[in-house]
């Protein structure tokens, strides 16, 4: 298993079709302990109990999070820390969209994109770099976008893309600051998925539309992020530090 005895923290973990609740199953089958972290309303406990036990006979948890509230990012990795020995893996993928145009968005929606996508992402990490320099070591994995990329045009706009583009700067800068600790840090940016993430953004008609432009012929799904961000996370890419991994099915060839 390729990671055994070792803690993860999933932030955005909570949704049914998510990248979040995928890569909190992936892990725990090869190994994790799992902190499931997301917001009160999303009922993050109900999603631990769901993937049962670690291997090690320990339960996965399930934590109550809004990422930009940086205290309670503070809070949540001493709790992880506390219940289950340390932390070895963290993959922030909490975040929210809106494609709003530049003209309409206001500074409220200007505020929770950039807080919770690009903030709650720097703040997670700012919580548990102490944790694992303590430990000599650790996995950070930052969950950005395409969007990223190619500055919206799929779904989402300007604020969104901007946090997305943003993400990358964050984990090659951390990259580079934490490579002497033996913290790598890295990304994953999404092409467009047939997740709950992208319901009331994207109609059916637009994704088979953007479906049409994928060489591979179609939108991809969570598990097919879980399967990079275990690789990240993993012994697997022990040499592996400031890469952001593109999983689009070919969409952004560059």
């Amino acid at each position: 298993m390729l990671l055994e005895n070792k803690v993860a923290i999933v932030t955005g973990a909570a949704s049914e079709r998510g990248i979040g609740f995928a890569t909190a199953r992936l892990f725990a089958e090869h190994g994790a302990r799992v902190a499931l972290a997301d917001l009160a309303a999303a009922d993050p406990a109900a999603y631990a109990a769901r993937i049962g036990e670690a291997q090690v006979g320990e339960a996965h948890r399930g934590y109550a999070i809004d990422v930009r509230d940086g205290e309670a990012c503070r809070a949540l990795v001493d709790a992880v820390a506390a219940d289950f020995g340390g932390v070895d893996i963290l993959v922030g993928n909490a975040g929210v969209v809106h494609g709003t145009p530049i003209e309409d968005i206001d500074r409220a929606e200007y505020d929770e994109i950039m807080d919770t996508n690009l903030g709650g992402n720097f703040q997670m990490a700012q919580a548990v770099v102490p944790v694992m320099r303590k430990a000599g070591g650790g996995a950070i994995i930052c969950v950005s976008s395409i969007a990223g990329r190619r500055g919206g045009g799929l779904f989402g706009s300007a604020h969104y893309s901007a946090t997305k583009a943003g993400i990358f700067g964050l984990v090659r800068a951390l990259a580079r600051e934490l490579a002497g600790d033996g913290i790598r840090v890295n990304a994953v940016a999404p092409g467009t998925l047939d997740t709950d993430f992208t319901r009331g953004a994207m109609t059916d008609a637009h994704k088979a539309e953007i479906a049409k432009g994928v060489p591979m012929g179609r939108l991809g799904t969570s598990h097919e992020i879980a399967g990079p961000c275990l690789f990240l996370a993993s012994e697997l890419s022990s040499y592996v530090t400031g890469v952001v991994l593109d999983v689009n099915g070919g969409l952004q060839i560059q």
